[in-house]
């Protein structure tokens, strides 16, 4: 193994991971052909087959799974001492990988743009998924901070609020309801919805906001994203539940509109997350604080949902930490 790069283990751990080489190729922004010339190269450095395919499914054989253990605790090691390195150089340089859930899509990156003009030296990347994913990268140290909506439940993550987020009940300008006023949610009840996959923050918040209703929903369609779902609900295939950050420009433009809920919006808030244990980056760390002392005002700015944060009556943001 000793002439194996670290490379070939990333590639190797992609493949793993996803137990696909065509989904690896995809997020490594490889052709499929080069990353099997990587894994192969491995596969002849260990003098032992890491992947075994039976029909159309890839598996790890027995070294294959020792080999993943193995790489991840030396791509592990790599990175903290890219993240030492990374301490000398101080925020103005070095790299800062963000991961951030897709309702933060359509304000997110103004923030970054806002930060990079600070610290113009700073190589940023950003990755735009669901919740699930967003855990899951945290979990594995692939990126430095995740942003998302709700309190991650596991103890060994450190969370902070830094932004409120309205969501809002969507409809049609058609829509006989949209002329209703404080419309009770026995009504919604009945009514067929377009919605987020599960896994994703908006299904998550969802679930908080309708409750006991939740079941009694007809959730019609669902789907892994917003611009379809708002294209489904412009064409008349039911309501849904959004962020009013997702709706910004369509009621801008009139092709939706909010309806009016009892209970709604539900107002939730915006977390920047890593692990407990993590030594952030000097870059890490002043975009971290960046998002506590401004990222409430900049989306505000960017977004221009105030009216909306108005109507959710007396609660307000209170920051909190976990």
């Amino acid at each position: 193994m000793k002439n194996a790069t670290l490379r070939q283990l990333k590639i190797f751990e992609c493949v793993a991971r996803h137990l696909s080489f065509t989904r690896a190729a995809s997020e490594l922004h490889l052709t499929q052909p080069a990353v099997s010339t990587q894994v192969r190269q491995l596969e002849e450095h260990a003098g032992l087959p890491l992947f075994e395919q039976l029909g159309k499914k890839v598996y790890l054989t027995a070294a294959g799974m020792d080999m993943l253990e193995h790489g991840r605790s030396i791509i592990q090691h790599f990175q903290e001492v890219d993240e030492a390195m990374q301490q000398h150089k101080g925020a103005s340089k070095g790299k800062l990988n963000v991961t951030v859930i897709s309702a933060g899509d359509y304000f997110f990156p103004h923030l970054l743009a806002a930060f990079h003009r600070r610290y113009s030296g700073v190589s940023l990347n950003l990755g735009v998924v669901n919740r699930a994913e967003v855990l899951r990268r945290i979990g594995e140290n692939r990126t430095d901070l995740g942003v998302m909506v709700r309190l991650p439940e596991d103890p060994g993550l450190q969370a902070e609020s830094f932004a409120p987020h309205p969501y809002v009940v969507v409809a049609p300008p058609s829509h006989p309801l949209s002329r209703r006023r404080r419309i009770p949610l026995s009504l919604i009840a009945g009514e067929r919805f377009v919605v987020r996959e599960q896994g994703s923050d908006t299904r998550g918040a969802m679930a908080h906001g309708f409750g006991h209703w939740l079941p009694r929903l007809d959730l019609s369609m669902e789907l892994g994203s917003n611009e379809m779902i708002k294209q489904a609900v412009i064409a008349g295939m039911g309501l849904t539940f959004l962020s009013a950050y997702a709706i910004a420009l369509e009621l801008k433009v009139g092709s939706l509109v909010v309806l009016d809920v009892a209970g709604f919006p539900l107002m939730e808030n915006w977390y920047v997350v890593h692990r407990r244990q993590k030594r952030l980056s000097p870059a890490a760390s002043a975009f971290k604080a960046f998002l506590l002392a401004e990222g409430a005002t900049l989306i505000e700015q960017c977004t221009h949902v105030g009216a909306i944060h108005a109507s959710a009556g007396p609660a307000k943001h209170r920051r909190r930490r976990r």
